[in-house]
């Protein structure tokens, strides 16, 4: 079958639609952005989704992601402000904010934002100490975040972070920079110990003086109570011997018997606890101590009264001895408290 002229003029009609239809339309993925030229210039930004242009007239431009994007940024030398020689590189964040002034107000976007990066990292490192520039790592993060935000601004950019990934002193200046504080933590330690040794001094020191001072008082209440005791007790004495010398002055021989006794059993106890006595050699018999004993009860029996209790049994006499054929030169006395024995 022969097409006609007719025919072969619709075919080429359906065509030719349908490449304008696909010419016109233009589908825009999530996350970017194009730019459309009319001869050339720009007109508007196509948002994702299905989009229809001019076919023929308009074109897309310039194909601009919006998603935040990583930029590293290669290891270079920097100059610290004590001429001190690094190496520092970094990673930068950026996102496209207006794809119309990213894509036509800078050339080659990631390579200037690079080179814009690296030149402002070698400029706020370079006025930095060696010892601020590695303990303040926050504040150059800081500081490079604020000025090339700033510089990208009119290109449609929004610079969220900067990082410095890494800082390289020199070997020699590592190894110097680990002496230097070796020496200053040993002399803090040194510093730690010579202050804890004064304390411990000092405290020592404090618990000597009380200790002294509370022996002291502790020595001074009983040479207190020591004098007071021996008054009480001289002041006791001197009533006693008052109330005997009183009884001897009304004629009370009793008074005198018991004085004499008391004496005389003190000195007894005496001689008996000596520590360095095995032997006590007496110059008396044992039936004179017994009627000393018995002279004493008397007497006690007559000071103090009887107080309602009956009169202890008479002792029981010892043995008389045999007769001797001489008779004794001295013969002894029942009663030491009486010499004469007519009295």
């Amino acid at each position: 079958m022969l097409l006609g002229g007719f025919d072969i003029v619709v075919i080429v009609l359906v065509i030719f639609v349908i490449m304008v239809l696909f010419a016109g339309i233009k589908t825009v993925p999530q996350g970017y952005r194009y730019t459309i030229e009319r001869f050339g210039r720009y007109t508007r930004t196509l948002e994702p989704g299905l989009n229809l242009i001019t076919p023929f007239i308009e074109r897309v431009g310039a194909r601009m992601n919006v998603m935040e994007q990583v930029l590293n940024v290669p290891t270079q030398e920097v100059i610290t402000k004590d001429n001190a020689s690094v190496a520092a590189d970094a990673v930068s964040f950026y996102q496209v904010l207006n794809a119309a002034q990213a894509a036509y107000q800078v050339s080659n976007l990631e390579n200037a934002i690079l080179n814009l990066t690296m030149t402002n990292i070698r400029s706020v490192m370079g006025s930095m100490d060696l010892d601020e520039l590695l303990s303040n790592r926050d504040a150059i993060n800081d500081r490079l975040l604020r000025v090339v935000d700033e510089a990208v601004h009119p290109w449609g950019i929004k610079v969220t972070r900067v990082e410095i990934k890494d800082i390289q002193p020199p070997r020699d200046l590592v190894d110097a920079m680990a002496r230097q504080m070796k020496a200053e933590r040993e002399k803090r330690a040194q510093v730690l110990e010579a202050e804890g040794s004064r304390n411990a001094q000092i405290l020592r020191a404090e618990g000597a003086k009380q200790s002294a001072i509370l022996q002291a008082e502790g020595q001074r209440e009983a040479a207190f109570r020591n004098a007071e005791a021996r008054e009480r007790l001289a002041e006791a004495e001197a009533k006693a011997t008052k109330m005997v010398s009183e009884a001897i002055a009304a004629g009370d021989v009793q008074a005198i018997n018991y004085f004499v006794a008391q004496k005389y059993t003190e000195a007894l106890t005496s001689i008996g606890s000596a520590p360095n006595s095995k032997i006590v050699m007496m110059p008396m018999e044992a039936s004179s101590i017994l009627s000393s004993l018995g002279g004493i009860g008397a007497i006690a029996r007559e000071v103090f009264g009887d107080a309602g209790n009956p009169p202890p049994p008479p002792p029981s006499r010892p043995r008389p001895a045999p007769v001797r054929s001489t008779p004794p030169i001295n013969p002894p006395n029942p009663n030491p408290f009486n010499p004469d024995p007519e009295r």
